[in-house]
This record gives structure tokens, C-alpha cells and sequence, in this order.
């Protein structure tokens, strides 16, 4: 059986259940979405990209703009 993480994308907070990616930088990669264009937080700490997503993980994947 696949593993399985849900995903909670904001703003939108739109939710998606899918396959458990090794880290987060798989994560982004599966999302489409650039690294440096979001935060993630598991738990309510901020994860980076290096670190590992287990199966059953919640997530949450916050995209971020810069305003300069």
C-alpha cells in the first residue's frame, strides 16, 4: 500500500491527499512549485527543504510573495 500525505496549500486552503514524497524538496517539485516561493510547516515548525515528509504526514505549504 502507498503512503500517503494530506496537503494543505495556501492561501486557497485548498487540500490534497497524495503519495508521501521523501523530503520536502520532492514535495515542491511534485506541487510545481519553486522553493523559494513557499514555506512548509509540519507541526507547527517551519521545515526546510532537506528535510524528510513520513507517511501520514499533514502539511502545510504556504506560498509566500516578496514585496520590495
Amino acid at each position: 500500500m502507498e503512503e500517503m500525505i494530506t496537503v494543505r496549500l495556501e492561501p486557497g486552503d485548498k487540500i490534497l491527499k497524495m503519495p508521501r514524497a521523501k523530503t520536502v524538496r520532492q514535495l515542491f517539485s511534485k506541487l510545481g512549485i519553486a522553493e523559494e516561493t513557499a514555506l512548509v510547516v509540519r507541526d507547527g515548525k517551519l521545515l526546510t527543504p532537506d528535510r524528510a515528509i513520513l507517511a501520514d504526514d499533514e502539511i502545510l505549504v504556504r506560498r509566500v510573495a516578496s514585496r520590495g
